[in-house]
């Protein structure tokens, strides 16, 4: 059976589809047959992905607050997804401590929402709740944080993640236990995901991506700081894995999955700067003066495990392969040679290729 063409004329929705990683699931959700429809609040970052691959021509876009219950419950009632991917959030864990009520509200009150129009739908529907690798206690641990390890959170962005989880364990309990056969919900945990078109705040590649674009010198903050880098084709294969597999196995139902890269992608900053200068020359960084430290995590990595005994699903790109991505997206888009809508397809063409050929996924 060819799991990614379970969503072949299949309705799908999509929450956050404005974002990095909502756009490029929409788009290959589109790749896939499927009838996507998005729910954003709007564009949230000057250049976007989803404006670049023009999604507004290849799916239905809904511009709402996900925090207004009834308008997303009409949405998502009247449209009747097969398939619920909620990724809407306030994703920035430095503006988190600039805007810590409205990240707290977006991050549960938005994911409350979704639950109650979920409980409100009477057709069937396979739901993935995106959180992050940050709901963990971080004990700065090098084993790899499981599914069963504490929650928690030293900063607003990840006490909210967390106080989500929360939320939807409570759901999970009270209202989609084991029998109701008609909506199936999983938690998916990913982590520092890079690739093409991510313009936001405070993250790295986006930061020295738009210092680069204008024949500037990257200004570094932390180059030493380690990170299992992962390309969001990677997180976004395993969310479509783990929706299609819910239909075929119930047990997944109220279960949480890691989908992190394996130990060999651990790098510093510093080395992945370092793989994404051998395909884009000339670009230059430096570390910068230290500001006042608001608290950062050093070291974070997830334990997937689980994944592959569950659902057949592991990393598959080695860290050059992501660098080698990042870089060539970036540099197509700022040198003009394809146009980004072509080179995100040609990218998400060729990841499908090596999901066939590493994980035997047709």
């Amino acid at each position: 059976m060819n799991i990614l063409k379970d969503f072949n004329k299949k309705k799908v929705l999509v929450t956050g589809h404005t974002g990095f990683k909502g756009s490029w699931l929409s788009l290959w959700l589109h790749h896939l047959g499927a009838d996507v429809m998005g729910i954003s609040d709007g564009i949230i970052t000057r250049p976007s992905h989803f404006e670049v691959l023009e999604l507004k021509k290849k799916i239905k876009n809904k511009f709402i607050d996900i925090n207004n219950l009834e308008q997303t419950k009409k949405i998502i009632n009247k449209f009747k997804p097969s398939f619920i991917f909620h990724l809407a959030a306030q994703a920035l864990v430095r503006k988190s401590y600039k805007d810590p009520v409205n990240t707290i509200r977006s991050n549960t009150i938005g994911t409350l929402n979704i639950l109650e129009s979920v409980r409100s739908l009477k057709s069937k529907c396979n739901v993935i709740l995106i959180t992050s690798d940050k709901v963990y206690k971080n004990l700065e641990i090098k084993r790899g944080y499981n599914e069963n390890d504490l929650l928690g959170g030293k900063d607003p962005y990840s006490g909210s993640k967390a106080a989500a989880e929360n939320i939807i364990y409570s759901y999970m309990s009270s209202y989609f236990n084991y029998k109701n056969k008609k909506h199936l919900i999983s938690i998916a945990r990913a982590g520092n995901v890079i690739g093409g078109g991510d313009w936001s705040e405070d993250r790295i590649i986006p930061d020295c991506v738009k210092s680069w674009s204008r024949g500037k010198i990257a200004n570094i903050r932390n180059p030493n700081s380690t990170r299992p880098w992962q390309h969001v084709l990677e997180a976004l294969g395993g969310y479509l894995i783990l929706a299609a597999k819910l239909s075929q196995n119930k047990k997944l139902h109220n279960q949480a999955f890691n989908f992190g890269p394996s130990k060999n992608n651990n790098f510093k900053v510093i080395e992945l700067l370092n793989n994404i200068k051998k395909n884009w020359k000339n670009i230059k960084y430096k570390k910068m003066k230290s500001k006042k430290k608001l608290f950062e995590s050093k070291l974070l990595q997830l334990d997937s495990k689980k994944s592959l005994k569950l659902i057949k699903w592991r990393s598959v790109l080695k860290f050059e392969e992501t660098t080698k991505l990042v870089s060539d997206w970036y540099k197509n888009y700022y040198l003009g040679n394809v146009s980004a809508k072509n080179i995100s397809l040609e990218q998400i063409i060729a990841y499908e290729t090596l999901l066939k050929e590493r994980l035997k996924i047709k």
